[in-house]
C-alpha cells in the first residue's frame, strides 16, 4: 500500500482546508487509518482515525470539535476537514494505514505499517 497525502496550504486563524490521503491498492479499504501531524521541533502526534468502514472514528482533544476526519473506499481515500484552523495547527501532517483495526488509545499509540509523506500545513495569525 503507498499512501500520497495532499491538500495542505498556507490558510489564516479561523480558515479551513481539507487534506485528501490517496492510496493505492484494493486492501487498502480494509484498513485503519489514521492522520498524524509534527510541528517544527515537537514530536509526532496523534490527530484523528477513522476504522475500516468509516462508522467509528478517534480525535486527539485538541482537534474535537473543528476536524472530521472521514473515508471514500470507492476512491481509496481518506480526508481530513480542518475547520477553525489556529496557528498551534501548523505542521507537517502524515496519514498512515495498518490492517489491524484499533480501539481507544491503540490508534495514538498502535503501530501503523504504511505511512504517506506529509503534507504540510501552516496557519497564519
Amino acid at each position: 500500500v503507498q499512501l500520497q497525502a495532499s491538500g495542505g496550504g498556507l490558510v489564516q486563524a479561523g480558515g479551513s482546508l481539507r487534506l485528501s490521503c490517496v492510496a493505492s491498492g484494493r486492501t487498502f479499504r480494509t484498513y485503519a487509518v489514521g492522520w498524524f501531524r509534527q510541528a517544527p521541533g515537537k514530536e509526532r502526534e496523534f490527530v484523528a482515525g477513522i476504522r475500516w468502514s468509516g462508522t467509528g472514528t478517534f480525535y486527539a482533544d485538541s482537534v474535537k470539535g473543528r476536524f472530521a476526519i472521514t473515508r471514500d473506499n470507492v476512491k481509496n481515500t481518506v480526508y481530513l476537514q480542518m475547520n477553525n484552523l489556529k496557528p498551534e495547527d501548523t505542521a507537517v501532517y502524515y496519514c498512515a494505514a495498518d490492517p489491524v483495526s484499533k480501539v481507544g488509545s491503540a490508534w495514538m499509540t498502535g503501530t501503523y505499517a504504511y505511512w504517506g509523506q506529509g503534507t504540510q500545513v501552516t496557519v497564519s495569525s
